[in-house]
């Protein structure tokens, strides 16, 4: 009896998901998985399980990975002292050379590894691949706080992508290959540049018109000045909460590559929690979901 009411609970959990698959059939939905949310084997394994799930359900889903922590241990590792200007970190040719060792190495492969375990065909890729993505040199500014002067800043070879050619992901999907793609790039100039992820994430959820890009943090979603999530917010509301400073601090440039995103096409952005396990079913496959939803 009890294994009865075992899978009558399974059965009628499959049948509320079964419309939610339903409206994702067919699109793409991008999956930004953060550094953070990468340091422990069993949720990884619950991802990739989630990432497998979803291309089993006819679902075309893309993985963006960052790995900051593990850049930062690497170089610890080699004794590369890490250089800042204005509380940004500085790249520059010797430690951009460890930047793609790790991301488009050792974590974009362990992440391809744990996703083929679950009996899915994925593939590492970097901005270099097929020319997916092309970076400029990007620039910074910051206000010094004795003088109150504005400067800009050298970051060496921090880029933003400025070009996305669908040609390769557009193929992958026909072959029923899951990318899984390190923000790496190259610049017309030659040089190879480290993207921020989420910035990375969502030029390729644009460029796709996505239905959904997923950032997987370690938070909630976006708070109310109480501490409760905030379950979905239009385009206007998440402005007004970064200009009345409910949306404060590290949240904030999240929240401005949502608003980004969303401009270029991308039918909804969620920010969730990476830490909790099958969160990206929950967010997709159920009524309530699991994060923030902002959309246009």
């Amino acid at each position: 009896m009890a294994d009865l009411e075992s899978f009558s609970r399974d059965a009628a959990i499959l049948s509320q998901a079964l419309p939610y698959m339903q409206r994702y059939e067919g699109r793409t939905v991008v999956v930004k998985y953060g550094g953070h949310a990468m340091g422990d084997l069993k949720l990884g394994q619950a991802f990739a399980r989630d990432i497998a799930l979803l291309k089993q359900s006819k679902v075309n889903p893309i993985v963006v990975h960052g790995g900051g922590p593990q850049i930062a241990s690497m170089l610890k590792n080699l004794g590369i002292e890490s250089k800042f200007e204005g509380g940004l970190r500085v790249t520059d040719k010797k430690t951009m050379e460890i930047v793609e060792m790790v991301l488009a190495g050792s974590i974009n492969k362990e992440i391809v590894a744990l996703i083929n375990a679950e009996g899915e065909w994925a593939i590492g890729l970097c901005g270099k691949d097929g020319n997916m993505v092309f970076a400029k040199k990007a620039t910074k500014t910051w206000r010094d706080p004795a003088s109150n002067i504005e400067k800009v800043v050298d970051l060496g070879f921090v880029g933003e992508p400025v070009e996305v050619d669908r040609t390769l992901l557009d193929l992958l999907a026909r072959s029923e290959m899951i990318p899984v793609i390190a923000p790496v790039a190259p610049g017309r100039d030659g040089a190879t540049y480290n993207i921020n992820a989420d910035t990375f994430a969502g030029a390729i959820a644009g460029s796709l018109g996505a239905k959904r890009l997923l950032f997987l943090t370690d938070v909630a979603g976006v708070l109310d000045r109480n501490g409760q999530l905030i379950s979905e917010l239009s385009v206007s509301e998440a402005k007004e909460l970064i200009a009345d400073g409910t949306i404060s601090g590290g949240m904030i440039p999240k929240v401005e590559t949502c608003l980004e995103a969303l401009e270029n096409g991308v039918e909804g952005v969620v920010i969730l929690n990476g830490k909790t396990p099958h969160v990206v079913l929950v967010e997709l496959f159920t009524e309530h979901g699991a994060g923030t939803l902002i959309v246009r």
